[in-house]
């Protein structure tokens, strides 16, 4: 038999693995809860496929199913530096609600009316998002002060937060619905007209592939610059086409579903175009949420991963009395975290609120809970100090994967929360699982 390889440097430990499988992944380096959320995923849809009658894997569902899953995914990647520092924050959803109705009241009663703008002006929406995202941070701000300077646990304090913001949408306009909103607002809420089209969503998968392969190459260069084990070549192959390929399945996805015929019609007497016998194909491409979701998502993950904040993040979360001894000012961290919180709660009030072209009073309802799921789910550790931004966002999609499934199939909304309060309560065992064998 042939003595194994001795370890050196720059020997990658995928050399030393026999097993086939085993040595992808550790090649790779591909996170194996990831993987295992990627498979229970894949049994998701094809499950709910098969019980809908085919309806779920349709390229309208999947698309319908990314702008649902938008606003949830932009909050839980805020809620994952929150969890990491061993903090909770319960007031995510009536703070999207208060939000979302003061973006509302801008941009009905305040900026057209009271101001004189006029409807339609061009800085009405510019000036409403500023105004919600200002109110975000300051929420957050206040809370996040409370939990760090005052020594208020964060659970009571967001538990508070959400009765009271929750209150607050309600006075703001005394109950009423606040429609409709800013044309150009409401593109951030998907739609026919809150999508890209075919052209420009191929430009954004070359754009997306591009970066995957530079990425990639580039932290090729880090690894040798500093002398650490490299992975083999194939497994760079194999990153890069396993990413660009997910890449280009999505946009076709998105390109393959159709204005509906009356809007295509609408659109083609508008603008002079005869309509084909067939009818007129016109591709939603990506929805703008989508994007925004997806926007958030890398900056958030650069943030965790590739700043002093994010590091501070998470050694605050392996050991917060460590972190203080090293000279971490964990006070102004944690309220940092807190006002991250409260901006993505305004970028998620502006996509439900568009996607409804209303600011209702049950807006964001529950939605701490899902977020929270979602996170959970994606492999955010409860005991802080571990989870990662793509985990939660998959998480996302594996949340909203349930509740739209069981809409197609007409379960009953209080089934669907008993699913969802099950799903949850496994995740958390796992993850106990999980980190009991590590240890």
């Amino acid at each position: 038999m042939a003595e194994p390889r001795a370890m050196t440097s720059t020997t990658h430990p995928s050399q030393m693995v026999q097993n086939p499988f085993q040595r992808f992944l550790i090649a790779t380096e591909i996170d194996t809860r990831l993987l295992g959320m990627i498979g229970a995923l894949a049994i998701i849809w094809v499950g709910f496929n098969f019980f809908s009658g085919g309806l779920f894997l349709t390229p309208r569902n999947l698309w319908n199913l990314s702008v649902q899953t938008a606003s949830v995914a932009v909050m839980v990647t805020g809620m994952v530096l929150v969890i990491v520092t061993r903090n909770i924050d319960l007031s995510v959803g009536s703070i999207l609600g208060v939000v979302g109705m003061v973006m509302g009241v801008m941009q009905t009663q305040i900026l057209p009316v009271q101001l004189g703008l006029g409807l339609g002006h061009p800085l009405i929406w510019v000036l409403s998002l500023a105004t919600g995202l200002a109110v975000g941070v300051g929420i957050g701000a206040l809370q996040g002060t409370i939990i760090a300077y005052l020594r208020v646990p964060a659970f009571i304090v967001t538990l508070g937060g959400y009765l009271v913001w929750r209150g607050a949408a309600w006075w703001v306009t005394a109950g009423r619905t606040v429609a409709p909103m800013d044309s150009t607002f409401q593109l951030m809420g998907g739609g026919p007209t809150g999508a890209i089209g075919s052209f420009w969503s191929w430009v954004v998968a070359v754009v997306a592939c591009a970066a995957i392969v530079v990425g990639i190459y580039f932290g090729r260069r880090q690894r040798q610059r500093f002398n650490f084990p490299l992975r083999p070549v194939w497994a760079e192959v194999s990153l890069a086409v396993i990413g660009c390929g997910a890449t280009i399945a999505a946009v076709w996805v998105a390109n393959a579903y159709p204005w509906p015929v009356r809007i295509a019609e609408n659109f083609a007497e508008a603008n002079g175009i005869t309509v084909p016998e067939g009818g007129l194909f016109i591709s939603h491409g990506i929805a703008i949420p989508v994007l925004i979701a997806v926007g958030v998502g890398v900056v958030m993950t650069f943030l965790a991963t590739r700043t002093r904040f994010g590091r501070y993040v998470y050694a605050m979360g392996g050991n917060p009395e460590a972190a203080e001894l090293a000279g971490i000012n964990t006070r102004w961290v944690t309220v940092k975290i807190f006002m991250l919180m409260g901006a993505l709660c305004a970028i998620a009030a502006a996509i439900s609120t568009a996607r409804l072209n209303a600011a209702t009073n049950a807006l964001g309802t529950l939605d701490e809970l899902y977020v929270i799921a979602a996170a959970v789910i994606g492999g955010t550790s409860l005991a802080g100090g571990v989870g990662t931004i793509a985990g939660a966002l998959l998480g996302a999609v594996v949340m909203q994967s349930l509740q739209s499934g069981m809409v197609l199939m007409g379960i009953d909304s209080p089934l669907q929360s008993i699913v969802v309060g099950i799903v949850l309560v496994f995740a958390v065992w796992l993850d106990t699982l999980y980190r009991r064998n590590k240890h």
